[in-house]
């Protein structure tokens, strides 16, 4: 059969040959006749090595998808036996296929009304590429849109090991306004940015931050996250935004980047400045007009301190969890449920103390929830924070029991056993992210190499029985990339290579995959629908450009996907898979960054020599400590105007 489904005299010879054995006894023409009866399937996929993810199945070569759901697995003779007239049979060439993964906590229906916007240092080598990237894209950018690097970097990937400077940010933009965000820790503006946002040396300190002012008490477009990092949210939320047009646009594109990379399903924990309904208009367009490429299960996040209850109940009389489709579906509240709770992991900071007003606040919210059956989760970074979490959780529940409602704790980098068992004995999850991949150098600098060995303690939510799942907590702080997760979980390095956590607390590949697919499923109601390659699941996998069982463990950071389908159909594909999947979009605006960059950086090597490298230099850049307690990594003075 040719790859469009019409049947040429070989086939036809086949047919006639397999009715010869069926009618001298084989029921070999029964599979083939069911399969034409029922039309057939509409796509088989052979000849690869299918990591199911299924207990009760051992790993096999081939499937076949009808009507948007896996209906065999198994030998590639199995699923041929299911093709009919009309169906695609692709050829993994021997490829590694998983489930799509799936990202239990992301932000990316914020993330992509500003996808086109950013620039991105996602795994940029070094610091002299994404100063170069920087003015290229200074030069490029019209008035009054800014430059704006959002987050998923570390200064610790780069080659030169330290962050940029404002002086070196403002000689490669003197003129466009730029904001560089620096996980929930820092941003830094150029003067152009200071200017258009009219801070001045008689701006006062917002809520919730710091403005660095020189010996004079003007800003330098240092902005510093302490208490929290409103400061940071409220100053971005000031630049301009793209025309609704655009946002479409860049949504598509932020899909496709994602798709690239194997992702199949997200759940998006809201965010800050993220409004509803308003600000989901332009993914609910998409899903009206049939664009989504990946599955959404979405939560609300409570947007306005003091008011957080209000705000949810209007949520519960306007939508409720599973409204929706397979596609994009209602999924419940949080990730932030009181603004009074919110405990911020700035690991340059000391722990935040939440406010005694947390308590009250947090229970009347909860309390609403549980009420009206809406799964809930929560962000804590901080074990003392979790354990006053817990204490209202359980009165709650006492009260109105959860009774299987799906409720879960986010990041958890410092829970302990004994909050894991209270977690587990009320029904709950723990979702975990990668931020410790950017942030591990910090954690260590504040608390110790003894207290990073367990930040998150994964094996040991495992062994308690817990449902735990994978994610990234993209883009502001971590990068969206999952392969950088899946290394993290695995390798258990930072993106800089310090090594983090003992064997014990390290997963092995099929475990961290499990996590991605299965484990994260539970967090969107939807385990038993997704997460595995098995018949009557959703039609949802990625057939990889490299064997993740087997490469070399650096090599995982480079994993994509050669041809990734949803729901049975490809959604992306590359080199000899590329004809499968629509072509691209255009982008648009003409200006923004993923015209020209793309998006997670590809090249393996360091490009233009940077002029701190460490080759170039016999000193090396310092952690400092300040009086205040702020971890600092320290710049060189030799940088280039």
């Amino acid at each position: 059969m040719s790859m469009d489904g019409s049947i040429g005299r070989r086939d036809f010879l086949k047919l006639s040959a397999a009715a010869t054995v069926y009618a001298l006894g084989g029921g070999g023409i029964i599979a083939y006749a069911e399969a034409e009866k029922n039309g057939g399937a509409d796509l088989i996929l052979k000849n690869g090595r299918i990591a199911t993810m299924d207990p009760g199945k051992p790993p096999a070569s081939a499937v076949a998808i009808k009507n948007g759901l896996f209906r065999i697995v198994g030998s590639d003779d199995d699923a041929m036996a299911h093709k009919g007239a009309q169906t695609q049979v692709i050829d993994a060439g021997g490829r590694t296929v998983i489930p799509g993964l799936n990202d239990s906590h992301t932000h990316v229906i914020r993330g992509g009304l500003y996808y086109n916007m950013e620039l991105r240092w996602d795994g940029v080598p070094s610091l002299a590429d994404a100063l170069r990237m920087l003015r290229e894209q200074a030069r490029r950018t019209p008035p009054p849109q800014w430059v704006r690097v959002i987050g998923g970097w570390s200064e610790l990937q780069f080659a030169e090991k330290r962050m940029p400077t404002l002086q070196e940010i403002n000689a490669a933009a003197p003129d466009t306004p730029v904001f560089v965000l620096h996980l929930y820790a820092r941003a830094l503006l150029n003067q152009a940015a200071l200017r258009a946002l009219g801070f001045t040396k008689d701006t006062p300190n917002p809520a919730g931050g710091l403005i660095e002012r020189d010996k004079n008490g003007n800003p330098t477009g240092l902005l510093i996250a302490e208490p929290n990092a409103l400061i940071l949210y409220s100053t971005i939320a000031k630049a301009p935004r793209l025309s609704y047009e655009d946002q479409l646009n860049s949504s598509r594109q932020f899909m496709r980047e994602l798709n690239r990379l194997g992702v199949t399903s997200v759940i998006d924990a809201g965010g800050g400045g993220q409004n509803y309904p308003e600000d989901y208009k332009v993914i609910e367009d998409l899903a009206e007009g049939g664009h989504l490429t990946l599955r959404f299960a979405y939560n609300l996040f409570a947007q306005k301190p003091a008011s957080e209850q209000q705000d949810f109940a209007r949520w519960i009389g306007m939508t409720g969890p599973g409204k929706g489709s397979d596609f994009l579906r209602m999924n419940g509240a949080g990730e932030n449920l009181v603004w009074s709770a919110a405990d911020f992991e700035n690991f340059l900071e000391p722990r935040p103390e939440l406010a005694p007003v947390m308590e009250s606040e947090l229970k009347a919210v909860v309390r609403l929830l549980a009420e009206h059956r809406w799964p809930f989760r929560i962000h804590a970074t901080y074990n003392e924070s979790i354990s006053r979490f817990l204490n209202i959780f359980e009165e709650v529940n006492r009260d109105v029991p959860f009774n299987g409602m799906h409720w879960l704790i986010d990041h958890a980098e410092a829970i302990t056993p004994n909050n894991i068992e209270r977690v587990r004995a009320m029904g709950g999850g723990i979702a975990i992210q990668h931020r410790m991949a950017f942030q591990g150098e910090y954690f260590i600098g504040r608390y110790g190499l003894k207290a990073v060995e367990h930040a998150p303690p994964v094996k040991k939510m495992l062994e308690m029985g817990v449902p735990v799942g994978g994610g990234t907590d993209a883009t502001r702080v971590a990068s969206y990339n999952p392969w950088v997760s899946l290394y993290w979980l695995v390798s258990g390095k930072t993106v800089g290579g310090t090594a983090l956590y003992p064997e014990a607390n390290r997963l092995s590949r099929m475990e961290a995959l499990r996590l991605w697919t299965v484990g994260s499923s539970w967090f969107s109601g939807e385990e038993g629908k997704k997460g595995v390659i098995a018949p009557g699941k959703l039609a949802d996998m990625a057939v990889l450009s490299d064997d993740y069982f087997s490469v070399a463990e650096e090599r995982i950071k480079g994993i994509e996907s050669v041809l990734t389908i949803v729901g049975g159909k490809a959604v992306y594909g590359a080199g000899d898979f590329g004809y499968l999947a629509p072509p691209p979009l255009p982008v648009s605006p003409d200006w923004s960054p993923v015209k020209t960059y793309g998006g997670y950086h590809r090249s393996l090597h360091v490009g233009a020599a940077a002029c701190c490298s460490a080759a170039q230099h016999a000193h090396s850049p310092k952690n400092v400590l300040d009086t205040s307690g702020r971890l600092w990594r320290l710049g060189c003075d030799c940088f280039a105007f």
